[in-house]
């Protein structure tokens, strides 16, 4: 069936239907991933928006109930070069033909993605419409110029679950050991659900965590009773100025536990600062954004999916330092408080889709709570974990030296004092580095005491390590990775 897509600025695009008819309007914008499409689609901070994917044939592997972000699709359309018409995968429940039609997504492919995301590059993303019921295209220019569009506008109130419920179940393809092990006694953590990503809730409960999962419009009072460790701010869709009580009640928690914020709970956090936020020309939709990491310099790659970011001059004058910044466009992706135990990421350090470099983002938000539960061994909003953890990445040691200054979570790092251990025990970069440094409870190769080696955790070059998965875990840019061509995601202010 003959569709159209219908630009705010008078381009048209033509293609063909795919699983259903009807019309919707939405904010046109693209996507970088090659894969994890369902976790897309399904992903709450895409409500009010129609997903172009850049990659050019989606839906090979199908659909399967485990990679579910929310309660269903939450896109308002989805446009691709092609949809598989072929499924392929052991863990396949359903094809996405099916899917579209089960949860009435209206699709487009057939579309010249290409010729769109350049557009939408230059020109910006903006107000469209896809159709395959009206085909005049000055009809359904009229109607994108008239759709309210999403800045001020409050999604949240649509994604928002409707009453409070404790997240019961963890992950089955996590590792706790990763994730900083479990604890006799559990935190209890409340997460302000503003469209809150289920791998979020899988993960915080991997660690051993009692997640309370709240309504975005629930007040501070009610949070404090609930005397958590801890407060997590989820992600979510639109514009953050269209949620002006969340941004009341998320200040009148300063001061009385840690915070975390991901995505629009950094930009939640930044006008609870008193600060602004500002709208991205196109944003940054994608798995491969690569971040600095202020502090140390470490480059992570990470996940995200945003169009708005935190002016970070209109909050120079509070006591809040920038932790990260976009090395494609130098935005700013994180920041830390110095002097409360609050900090936030704009990008989504629990990826699905995407690499896993910074999951130790989440073993940083444990400690913080641990140590403000033992003020002893309390440790302030800085970026770094204590004990010696970098924060975005438990996977990889970029250096020789860097693996002999940084160490892991209880482990000394190797040549220190009680050494053995290093900074990742799974890649390191180099075969020197594998040469002299340490995985715990075993002896590198070549050292004494030694005999056995590190080879179950250590890849010996840089080639290698990209393209080498960790335990189980598909590297980016290999099937199941969720790599993408970052360089389209390249934004200015």
């Amino acid at each position: 069936m003959k569709a159209l897509i219908a630009l705010e600025d008078g381009t048209v695009f033509e293609g063909k239907g795919f699983g259903v008819d009807g019309e919707k309007e939405g904010e046109i914008v693209f996507n970088t991933s090659m894969t994890g499409y369902q976790e897309i689609m399904t992903d709450p901070s895409y409500k009010g928006q129609i997903v172009t994917m850049t990659y050019p044939l989606i839906g090979n592997y199908g659909i399967n109930e485990d990679d579910i972000e929310s309660s269903g699709p939450k896109v308002e359309g989805f446009i691709a070069r092609e949809f598989s018409k072929i499924t392929s995968n052991f863990r396949a429940t359903d094809d996405l033909i099916n899917y579209f039609r089960k949860h009435n997504i209206l699709a487009v492919e057939e579309i010249d993605t290409r010729a769109l995301t350049k557009h939408l590059r230059v020109k910006g993303a903006m107000k469209g419409i896809i159709s395959t019921k009206d085909t005049n295209p000055e009809s359904l220019i009229r109607k994108a110029q008239q759709w309210r569009g999403i800045v001020g506008v409050d999604l949240v109130k649509e994604v928002t679950c409707k009453e409070t419920y404790e997240w019961i179940s963890d992950s089955p393809w996590l590792d706790a050991n990763v994730l900083g092990g479990t604890d006799k006694e559990p935190l209890k953590v409340v997460v302000m659900d503003f469209g809150v990503k289920k791998n979020i809730l899988r993960i915080l409960k991997t660690m051993g965590c009692n997640v309370i999962v709240v309504p975005a419009d629930t007040k501070a009072e009610t949070i404090i009773a609930m005397n958590p460790d801890g407060v997590l701010l989820s992600n979510g869709p639109g514009d953050p100025e269209g949620v002006p009580y969340a941004i009341v009640e998320i200040r009148k928690l300063f001061g009385k536990m840690p915070i975390f914020g991901i995505c629009l709970g950094q930009q939640l956090l930044g006008l609870a600062y008193g600060g602004k936020t500002y709208k991205l020309k196109f944003g940054h939709r994608g798995a491969n954004q690569p971040i600095k990491e202020t502090d140390t310099g470490k480059v992570s790659i990470t996940s995200e999916n945003h169009g708005f970011a935190v002016d970070v001059d209109s909050v120079k004058d509070h006591p809040i330092r920038v932790t990260h910044v976009n090395l494609n466009d130098k935005t700013i992706e994180g920041i830390a408080h110095n002097e409360l135990p609050i900090f936030s990421v704009q990008f989504h350090p629990e990826a699905s889709p995407g690499p896993h470099d910074s999951y130790g983002l989440f073993e940083k938000f444990k400690n913080m709570m641990k140590a403000n539960r033992n003020p002893a061994g309390s440790a302030g909003g800085g970026d770094s974990p204590p004990r010696g953890r970098t924060s975005t990445s438990p996977h990889v040691v970029q250096s020789a030296t860097q693996a002999h200054t940084v160490g892991v979570e209880g482990v000394a790092p190797s040549g220190l004092a009680g050494g053995g251990g290093d900074a990742s025990p799974h890649v390191v970069q180099s075969a020197t580095q594998a040469h002299t440094v340490g995985v715990e409870g075993v002896a590198p190769s070549g050292l004494a005491g030694g005999g056995g080696d590190a080879s179950p955790h250590v890849v010996r070059s840089a080639t290698q390590a990209h393209t080498v998965g960790v335990e189980g875990v598909a590297p980016s840019g290999l099937a199941g990775g969720g790599g993408d061509a970052s360089p389209l995601n390249m934004e200015t202010k």
